[in-house]
């Protein structure tokens, strides 16, 4: 059995129960000679010594060995290592960091920042225990963020269920799941079954899932010129598919970063792909774009933007192999690049349907 001191990120209870299995029974302490700092991904909170420091926290007892295992597997991930300190002659562990990171904020701010993002996160860190050393979750735990807070956003703004079947505990049974490849993006297969329409349980099916976070598309529209702003970029899903055009013209897209509403996303990406400080924002529609195969999900605009002769250029972010260039397209050239097929990008042309439904009365405002 052994003692441990928690702090920072692991006082939010939801957080340690995911990574335990149990919130426990913590009783409060404080720590002399170590200081909490603020570290490199997501503003997690990490303890480090400091001769004049004092930090508050909460001393779980009794905890076993394989619970112990859970602990050092997560805080491993976020560059924590366990150390032995004495607390009122106590031998209890508590989990350090080397580098000398900036003061961290209060738990309380991060808990409101960062709790319900980092939770769902642990639950994936932790089903990877035993199938991945720390040091490989590591490398990839900002995409790992990313699925964790397109899992809090799913759980946080549920589609109705008028219509379609309502889920309810038990309707789905995860026998087994495996993550044969993870960089970036992640591939994972379940073998699962799900309620039948006749009530019944289906047979264990295997499914894979390719598993990419929450992302935006906003498409620059200017109302006075009555032109839009596309982007064009090569793209390798339609070179492996055999396409042999791979460039494809696009609206401005990228994924929604934890931390940041999708509004946020979508003003950050104008300004990396095209240059362009949007206007209002009309949204356009949330949807699966592959649901099939794909977790996916999107959240499409239309931006007001001031788009005048030479606004289209050359851009992208150079760290990501980004080359993308603009074009200013009339409207009525943007609908027959739809109805030609040379647009074949589905949020595009999802939001230009939108748009022209919505035209008249942008234009009008």
């Amino acid at each position: 059995m052994s003692t441990v001191f928690l702090h920072g990120a692991l006082l939010h209870a939801p957080l340690r129960a995911a990574i335990l299995g149990h919130e426990g029974a913590p009783a409060p302490a404080r720590i002399t000679g170590h200081a909490l700092r603020r570290g490199p991904l997501a503003d997690w909170p990490l303890l480090v010594p400091d001769p004049a420091g004092a930090v508050d926290g909460l001393v779980l007892t009794d905890l076993a060995a394989d619970e112990m295992a859970r602990l050092d597997h997560y805080q491993a991930v976020l560059g924590q290592r366990p150390v032995p300190l004495s607390l009122d002659g106590v031998e209890v562990f508590a989990h350090l960091a080397e580098p000398p990171w900036p003061a961290a904020p209060a738990v309380a701010d991060w808990a409101r920042r960062w709790g319900t993002v980092a939770t769902a996160t642990a639950r994936e860190v932790m089903a990877l225990m035993g199938q991945r050393p720390a040091e490989a979750i590591a490398a990839r735990y900002w995409a790992m963020l990313v699925r964790g807070a397109s899992r809090a956003r799913a759980e946080a703004q549920a589609a109705p269920t008028t219509l379609r079947r309502t889920a309810a505990p038990g309707d789905v049974a995860v026998a087994a799941r495996r993550q044969p490849y993870a960089h970036y993006f992640a591939l994972e297969e379940y073998d699962l079954s799900f309620r039948r329409f006749d009530g019944r349980m289906s047979e264990v099916v295997s499914r894979a899932v390719f598993i990419s976070g929450d992302a935006v598309t906003v498409l620059p529209y200017d109302p006075l010129r009555d032109r839009v702003l596309l982007i064009e970029q090569f793209r390798a899903g339609a070179l492996v598919r055999g396409d042999p055009q791979p460039w494809q013209l696009e609206a401005v897209a990228g994924r929604i970063d934890p931390g940041e509403t999708p509004e946020q996303a979508a003003r950050r990406e104008a300004v990396e792909e095209a240059g362009l400080v949007l206007g209002d924002l009309h949204f356009v529609a949330r949807y699966y774009p592959s649901v099939g195969a794909k977790s996916e999900y999107l959240l499409s605009y239309v931006a007001l933007t001031d788009l005048p002769d030479g606004a289209a250029g050359l851009h992208g972010v150079q760290a990501e192999a980004e080359d993308i260039r603009g074009h200013l397209v009339g409207f009525d050239r943007l609908m027959a690049l739809v109805a030609s097929g040379e647009i074949e990008n589905a949020p595009l042309i999802l939001t230009a349907f939108w748009l022209a439904s919505n035209r008249d009365r942008l234009r009008a405002g």
